[in-house]
């Protein structure tokens, strides 16, 4: 078992986070038991009798000696956020909750009581470096992922990758009734998975998948919304040359997007690899910035002549900028955007992240191995601190 980073509120919160990732794990390890009321809505026997009378779970609530109730996969049941709400009014802080979710679609989708700023949101993620440790593998990772059974078995890695997709396909959206024919979504996801990482055109995406334009769109917020994957937005640099306005699209995980296109058997091709590790970088700044409660924005920047940044996180005035290079050996031209946003003061800070083993300077570019980068982000590299 891997020690996660995030820390437990001590009072109520939702956990949204993708299936398989240790929500529910990391919410038991970090209540305390004996005195907290669980519900599985996975299960059945708990489901049904709650959907149907929503007013049982307040009376066992308060039948309860309970400090904490974790109500696990609160989507399957949204209605229950009006029993909170209802249990908080008159209680106060008698109980806290701890609600835990693989999907925000449902409670956005009906508009759901989202506990009127009574509870704070945190999110969950794959494992990140710096929790894995000295059974860090790169190479793992850009294969299969950084689920936590795959981490901690990778002899099992295809199976437990190729059951994820299916139950994914079958549960999260065949059962949640988001589409009513599953064959153009399973076309469309290996369509998605491709362009994993690069600028959206909708257009040809639904193209190449055989839909249409609208369903493709409404796929993509089917995937982001049941958290399978992000949207990148475009930075404003407010420089002034032509830059491109179309979002990125990218998976929380490498090893989802090598199980969607049935190549987890395969070896990493090396056109591959730059993506993949992207990816894993996203995931690194999405997970740093979300468990350092750091705020600001992850965007990338590209200019219609071909100039591009990966990533750049801002916050207020701060900005600092991330090439990736699935690379052994860094080559100065990879660096010579950051070091002209630098220069112009665009950028605060600027780092090259590659998969060499040496720690480069050029001028005030820094040139990281990934691990290094990942594990630095909790160890103020930003230098946020200061």
């Amino acid at each position: 078992m891997y020690k996660r980073i995030l820390t437990a509120p001590n009072h109520s919160f939702f956990l949204f986070g993708p299936r398989a990732t240790g929500k529910t794990t990391w919410l038991k390890n970090n209540l305390p038991l004996n005195k907290t009321t669980v519900f599985d809505l996975l299960l059945e026997d708990q489901f049904l009798p709650l959907i149907q009378d929503t007013s049982r779970f307040r009376n066992i609530i308060e039948g309860s000696n309970s400090e904490w109730i974790l109500v696990d996969e609160i989507q399957k049941l949204p209605s229950l956020l009006n029993e909170i709400h209802h249990l908080i009014q008159k209680h106060g802080d008698l109980y806290k909750f701890a609600l835990s979710g693989s999907s925000a679609r449902k409670i956005k989708r009906l508009e759901s009581n989202l506990l009127a700023g009574r509870a704070i949101t945190k999110e969950f993620f794959p494992l990140v470096t710096s929790e894995i440790g000295s059974d860090f593998n790169l190479d793992l990772s850009l294969s299969f992922g950084n689920l936590p059974k795959v981490v901690s078995d990778s002899s099992f890695a295809i199976e437990i990758l190729d059951s994820y997709t299916h139950t994914y396909i079958t549960q999260e959206i065949n059962q949640e009734t988001l589409i009513r024919n599953i064959e153009p979504f399973a076309r469309f996801l290996k369509v998605a998975a491709i362009m994993n990482g690069e600028i959206l055109n909708i257009s040809n995406i639904a193209r190449d998948a055989a839909v249409g334009r609208t369903t493709a769109e409404r796929y993509f917020s089917i995937l982001a919304d049941t958290l399978i994957g992000t949207f990148i937005q475009p930075w404003n640099a407010k420089i002034r040359v032509k830059e491109t306005s179309h979002p990125k699209f990218y998976f929380f995980d490498p090893g989802i997007i090598r199980s969607i296109l049935g190549l987890l058997r395969d070896p990493i091709e090396q056109a591959d690899r730059g993506k993949l590790l992207e990816t894993l970088v996203l995931n690194e700044l999405r997970a740093w910035s979300s468990y350092q409660n750091t705020g600001g924005t992850i965007n990338y920047w590209r200019t219609v002549s071909g100039k591009e940044v990966d990533f750049i996180w801002s916050r207020a005035k701060t900005s600092i900028g991330i090439e990736v290079k699935a690379s052994k050996k860094w080559r100065r031209e990879w660096g010579s955007t950051l070091k002209e946003l630098i220069e112009s003061k665009h950028l605060k800070r600027a780092f090259g992240v590659y998969t060499g083993d040496e720690i480069l300077k050029d001028g005030k570019l820094i040139i990281l191995p990934f691990s290094k980068f990942a594990e630095g982000l909790y160890e103020d590299l930003f230098e946020l601190g200061t």
